[in-house]
């Protein structure tokens, strides 16, 4: 069984949430939590991945008819993809305008059991 746990337009370059990411793929999800705690310093990324993390486990929790803990799970995939980026303007000199672009990402993480071959 998999529960998926969805983030949308996060207001973070998905180039620097694409580092947290890659570190977290393929891990139990107890030693995903270990690293996240660690990184949350470092990368506000980190604090990101955590939450929706913590939001994929607790819908496996709501879908599975057994009680489960977080040692059973495991990440099974998570990505990021880049989203819409918002556009400002800054003048400059000489009545010039240079555009500043703030870019968003979507994060998907799926959670399954290490039991369950799906």
């Amino acid at each position: 069984m998999q529960a998926v746990a969805k983030v949308k337009n996060v207001r973070y370059g998905v180039r620097k949430l694409r580092q947290v990411v890659d570190l977290m793929r393929g891990k139990s999800v107890a030693e995903a939590f270990a690293m996240l705690s660690i990184l949350r310093t470092q990368k506000k990324g980190a604090v990101i991945v955590e939450n929706a993390l913590k939001s994929a486990v607790a819908n496996f929790k709501q879908k599975s008819p057994a009680a489960v803990t977080a040692e059973e799970l495991k990440i099974t995939a998570i990505f990021a993809d880049g989203a819409m980026i918002m556009k400002r303007i800054r003048p400059r000199s000489q009545g010039r305008a240079y555009r500043i672009e703030k870019p968003m990402s979507h994060l998907t993480v799926v959670v399954s059991n290490d039991t369950d071959k799906e």
